[in-house]
């Protein structure tokens, strides 16, 4: 059932047409792929990671040669915009922001970027899209068993071990809610 409402997603079924691949283990073909980088870009708040996390997870269980084969990454949104005086910075994380602030002070003006939309079209530009200045990471896998678990604990059908991850690793969480 969880393929079927997949497949039944406009989204997905216009990336899968996009891709020109196809999907699964029977029907993909890397060499119908139209394009050589693949980039997901989402805000960098929770909402855009519980997106990236889908997409990562479509990604991986329908079309894994796109990981393996070096052709999926993911954009580096910036959190915050930083102006003192002439200079401008970008920060990707609190710790960033933190040892910028540290260095220019209590004057500097911070911009919080909730999503990308919040972006003038030059910042999107200069920070998520230009080729030259953009933070791109490049998704892999270093242990396809291990990733394999853990997609099926955070996303599959049972609660009970998703649940238990949750509580063993809830110390470890940076949440932006």
């Amino acid at each position: 059932a969880r393929f079927d409402k997949m497949l039944s997603s406009n989204e997905i079924g216009t990336l899968i047409t996009a891709l020109g691949t196809g999907i699964g283990r029977e029907e993909f073909n890397l060499e119908k792929l139209r394009y050589h980088k693949i980039i997901i870009m989402t805000d960098a708040d929770v909402d855009g990671s519980h997106i990236r996390t889908l997409l990562l997870t479509f990604f991986f269980r329908y079309a894994r040669p796109l990981i393996t084969e070096g052709y999926l990454y993911v954009a580096q949104p910036p959190l915050y915009k930083v102006e003192y005086r002439q200079r401008v910075e970008y920060c990707y994380n609190e710790t960033q922001l933190q040892v910028l602030m540290a260095e220019m002070g209590n004057k500097a003006n911070i911009q919080r970027f909730k999503g990308l939309g919040e972006m003038m079209p030059e910042q999107l530009w200069e920070t998520t899209m230009n080729p030259d200045t953009r933070v791109l990471k490049k998704v892999e896998i270093e242990d396809g068993a291990q990733a394999d678990l853990m997609f099926d604990i955070l996303m599959g059908d049972e609660v009970e071990p998703r649940r238990r991850f949750i509580e063993e690793n809830s110390s470890l969480a940076n949440l932006d809610i």
